[in-house]
């Protein structure tokens, strides 16, 4: 039998997710709605390509950012920082890919690329800082 939740339930429920404070979420979250931008201009016949697997790639990152925070645990939140960084991972040769086959420009994917590396660089300095919390 499923009960409602109480009220103390939904007072703790909707107070603010304990991913919304980092920047690295929030910088990823800015770089999914940049790249759904980048890829409306791809050509249609791309849309089941690299349309669909740099927006899967983009769109994970913040994703597997706020799972893992949600999770409560430093090591399950490092583990799911390994994920968003494997996604940001990929995203660097898509990106390239789509650069070296006309669908971006140069300035796009510099932009883009930029935008990347400083979350990789916000990720494993994260996933250090964790795995050290968690390592004591």
């Amino acid at each position: 039998m499923s009960r409602e939740p109480s009220a103390v339930d939904l007072t703790k429920a909707s107070g603010p997710s304990p991913h919304e404070g980092l920047d690295i979420y929030k910088l990823a979250r800015s770089f999914v709605v940049d790249v759904y931008k980048d890829t409306n201009l791809f050509p249609a016949a791309e849309r089941f390509g690299l349309v669909s697997q740099i927006r899967r790639a983009a769109v994970s990152v913040p994703v597997n950012i706020a799972e893992g925070a949600a999770r409560g645990s430093k090591q399950e939140f490092a583990r799911f920082l390994l994920i968003a960084r494997g996604s940001l991972s990929e995203l660097r040769v898509l990106l390239d890919i789509a650069r070296e086959v006309g669908f971006l420009s140069e300035l796009q994917f510099q932009a883009r690329d930029k935008t990347v590396h400083r979350m990789l660089a916000m990720a494993n300095g994260l996933i250090r800082h964790t795995q050290r919390r968690f390592a004591r």
